[in-house]
């Protein structure tokens, strides 16, 4: 006889309760059943009043009914679990965790909501929702997404949905306050004003989408700039590399030779020498025997003998020495290292004039022909990169917030306005010790570096003079005039006066002829290594610009001299 199928839905066999399978199943005298610890959990709540409720169907009892566990329905639900498999909650049907809006009607653990209703004012998980889309009342009420603060969807006033947009005071409002203190405004729908909105909001999508689009195409252009840079930057490598190990090979060739020419001038100079050691040596031999003889005839007693030989001895005596040979025995090669001296003084300062011709930066500002990279490069290069601003509102797109560092501001300065004001001071600050304090000059650096491209401006005032600058920030606090910015090869400096302005750098000042100004805007391409300062009135005015290789970030500084003030200028 085959098996009769029947088709179950789980959630007959949930808990009223957690809404989950019933676990170890016990059945109360109303007949409904329970997990046993929720039926527990409840009744234990209700141990005070010693009246029992059924959580389903509200039946009371008296005393507290004694629970067993349901053995045909534990094993109905078991064999219900190994039928099903079990599937990981979807969304709509997961616990409410950290940052969930949680069901109002869940008891126990509550599910997440999937839904607010702006009528009931409360939250709804997809099994306490069903109502609303069955039943024919609830089916008229307002749903939005599950939302934690409904309350600000309400009118504090009237108690009534915020459906109303008050465009004369850019509010929402409810249906009451249209006849009340709106009543003139000009109000829309909310749902209109979105309509509108909607539109707005296709067109910022539509523009940012555009122009991430540029700047992606930017992106591009910029790494196949950098691809270009290096690969030019290899061959000029390579190039420098052959160039060299070919005036190596060179010099090293000229080597040979001078040595070669010495030692030949050497071997000259000793066989000289060598044959006239052998010549001397002869004659010192001859004369040997001649003395052995002339001893030899003075012993002799035969007269005649004696007088016919000292005669024939005496004529060979007579003979003249041969030539003798020239020896320069105090040989001197001082004509040849002088010679080298001179060619090694006059080739490093060849190198050095030459060196300083090579490009260490930015190829735009470099002599046509020294560029290591090809001129095609340079200006692809120049087309990417971007080019120093020209207007104020091309400054402002680079502003930086600056501000002053207390831990360096001299003891005679006072700053204020958040550290964005320095003022001189003929009181001294109880300022405590600091190993950035600068000491003994007016000084104070930012807080802030300045690396890539960085402006601001700055208003000062003064009876003297104030130094506007930057500067590395290993400059010098403890020391003497080394440490004044612009007295030294880490500081740049431009001098402000009701007179005149002139550019402090490495203690060398160079005056500018030019109107002065009370607001100085500063520009930093740390990069392209630029320097620029500009008087900033309606127009921009540059002052000086100052063209290096900054080896390190950069920091804004600024020196005051009596009766100064100094001030960072918002971005305006």
């Amino acid at each position: 006889m085959a098996e009769a199928s029947i088709s179950v839905d789980q959630d007959q066999f949930s808990c009223p309760v957690c809404l989950d399978l019933l676990k170890d199943p016990v059945t109360i005298p109303c007949g409904h059943s329970f997990c046993k610890v929720c039926i527990n959990d409840c009744w234990d709540q209700e141990d005070k009043s010693g009246v029992y409720s059924c959580p389903q169907c509200r039946d009371t009892f008296t005393p507290r009914p004694v629970l067993r566990r349901n053995n045909m329905l534990a094993e109905v639900v078991e064999k219900l679990k190994k039928k099903t498999e079990v599937q990981a909650a979807s969304p709509a049907h997961c616990y409410a965790g950290s940052g969930d809006v949680e069901c109002d009607f869940c008891k126990g653990r509550k599910y997440k909501a999937v839904k607010s209703c702006l009528m009931c004012l409360a939250s709804f998980c997809e099994t306490h929702l069903k109502p609303h889309y069955e039943v024919p009342a609830l089916k008229k009420h307002t749903l939005i997404e599950a939302s934690g603060n409904l309350q600000e969807k309400i009118c504090s006033e009237h108690d009534k949905v915020l459906e109303i947009y008050c465009s004369t005071d850019q509010s929402f409002i409810c249906l009451w306050c249209t006849m009340d203190k709106h009543k003139d405004h000009e109000t829309v729908p909310v749902a209109s004003k979105r309509t509108e909105k909607q539109s707005e909001l296709k067109e910022e999508q539509m523009k940012s989408q555009q122009r991430i689009q540029e700047k992606q195409k930017k992106v591009q252009e910029l790494k196949q700039a950098v691809n270009t840079i290096k690969l030019s930057a290899q061959t000029a490598v390579e190039d420098s590399e052959r160039i060299f190990n070919e005036l190596i090979s060179s010099m090293e060739k000229k080597r040979s030779e001078v040595t070669e020419l010495i030692r030949a001038q050497e071997k000259t100079e000793v066989s000289r020498a060598e044959r006239l050691l052998e010549q001397l040596e002869q004659e010192i031999a001859d004369l040997q025997r001649r003395v052995t003889e002339l001893e030899q005839l003075s012993h002799t007693h035969d007269h005649i003998h004696f007088l016919q030989s000292f005669q024939s001895l005496c004529v060979s005596s007579g003979r003249e020495d041969s030539p003798s040979i020239t020896v320069n025995q105090h040989l001197s090669f001082d004509g040849v290292r002088k010679s080298l001296s001179d060619l090694k003084k006059r080739l490093e300062e060849f190198c050095q004039e030459e060196f300083i011709k090579i490009p260490k930066h930015d190829e735009r500002n470099c002599p046509a022909g020294k560029s290591l990279l090809s001129l095609q490069h340079a200006a692809a290069v120049q087309m990417i990169l971007p080019s120093e601003p020209k207007s104020r509102e091309d400054f402002l797109h680079y502003f930086c917030d600056l501000t002053l560092d207390p831990n360096t501001v001299n003891y005679n300065l006072i700053l204020s306005e958040k550290n964005r004001v320095v003022t001189y001071s003929e009181i001294k600050q109880p300022y405590s010790d600091h190993p950035e304090r600068f000491d003994s000059r007016w000084q104070v650096l930012c807080k802030e570096s300045v690396c890539g491209c960085c402006y601001w401006e700055v208003e000062w005032s003064s009876k003297g003079y104030v130094f506007i600058s930057v500067s590395y920030k290993d400059i010098s606090r403890k020391g003497g005039y080394e440490s004044v910015f612009g007295g030294n090869s880490q500081s740049w400096s431009l001098q402000c006066s009701s007179s005149s302005h002139s550019i402090w750098h490495n203690n060398i000042q160079t005056a500018l002829r030019v109107i002065t100004s009370s607001r100085i805007g500063v520009y930093v391409d740390h990069s392209a290594g630029t320097l620029s300062f500009y008087s900033v009135s309606d127009t921009m005015k540059l002052l000086h610009r100052v063209h290096t290789t900054f080896t390190q970030p950069l920091y804004a500084g600024f020196w005051l001299d009596l009766r100064s003030t100094v001030r960072l200028c918002d971005l305006k």
